[in-house]
């Protein structure tokens, strides 16, 4: 009996033992899950502030000499992004045409501060108010893109300095952000478009010119027969009455 109570106790024991050594393990097992949640979050935390740095490093580099880009808009946008980092707002300057192709070689970014307005816009004998402040001081800084033959544009001017006190990036307007730079080959599909609709335009007033005309031309014609129907007519009574007159006359007489 003793012996058998004694086997029962040990059977317990062992049971509790397995229990305690799997639990053991469950938690081994939640705290390495814990253990690399934790580090991938660190290194998705890593990679972030990686890609943060790498964005950060490319919007704070200035243009140079030799930079390149992949068409006018990217260059354009990256400048609008320097001067509003820096503080001022960019222009479209003159642009430089092939003349082979016609195509556009050269471009031209300016601070919206480059040149000056024209006497004519200052010195209007015609105004009422008086003129508003100006807005162009004759600053130099812009950057001059190129296109080579691999497609790419290239910073072949850069003038950084400015002639004009620079605004805090904070209040720099986004003026002229939204605005897209056209290409040249979809200005000349709009200016061969524009044509063909003033070309149809004019052949179509020219169908109308015609066909007035016509209509013109047989309404005088009606008008004139017309006219000369009675014509014919008058002439008629003149020569009845004048007849009548002569008939009377003569009975008169006799």
């Amino acid at each position: 009996m003793d012996h058998q109570s004694g086997e029962g106790f040990d059977s317990d024991d062992s049971d509790l033992d397995m229990q305690a050594e799997i639990s053991e393990k469950h938690e081994k097992v939640d705290e390495f899950s814990k253990n690399l949640e934790l580090c991938g979050s660190e290194d998705e935390k890593f990679v972030e502030q990686s890609v943060a740095d790498i964005s950060t490093d490319i919007e704070a580099v200035e243009p140079f000499i030799g930079m390149e880009f992949n068409s006018r808009e990217e260059a354009r946008e990256f400048y609008i992004a320097y001067g509003r980092r820096i503080g001022f707002t960019v222009r479209i300057h003159h642009n430089r045409r092939s003349r082979v192709n016609n195509q556009v070689i050269g471009q031209d970014f300016v601070c919206s501060k480059e040149g000056f307005r024209a006497k004519k816009y200052v010195h209007r004998k015609d105004r009422v108010l008086p003129p508003p402040p100006a807005t162009r001081e004759g600053c130099q800084a812009m950057i001059r893109l190129a296109l080579r033959d691999g497609g790419k544009w290239v910073v072949t001017k850069f003038v950084m300095e400015h002639t004009h006190k620079l605004m805090s990036p904070s209040k720099v307007p986004w003026r002229g952000s939204g605005k897209q730079l056209v290409s040249e080959d979809e200005k000349d599909k709009r200016i061969r478009e524009l044509s063909l609709e003033l070309y149809n335009e004019r052949q179509k007033c020219k169908r109308r010119c015609a066909a007035y005309e016509e209509q013109l031309n047989m309404i005088l014609n009606d008008l004139e027969k017309h006219t000369e129907h009675i014509s014919e007519k008058v002439a008629a009574v003149v020569r009845s009455i004048r007849e009548i007159e002569g008939e009377k006359s003569d009975s008169d007489g006799g």
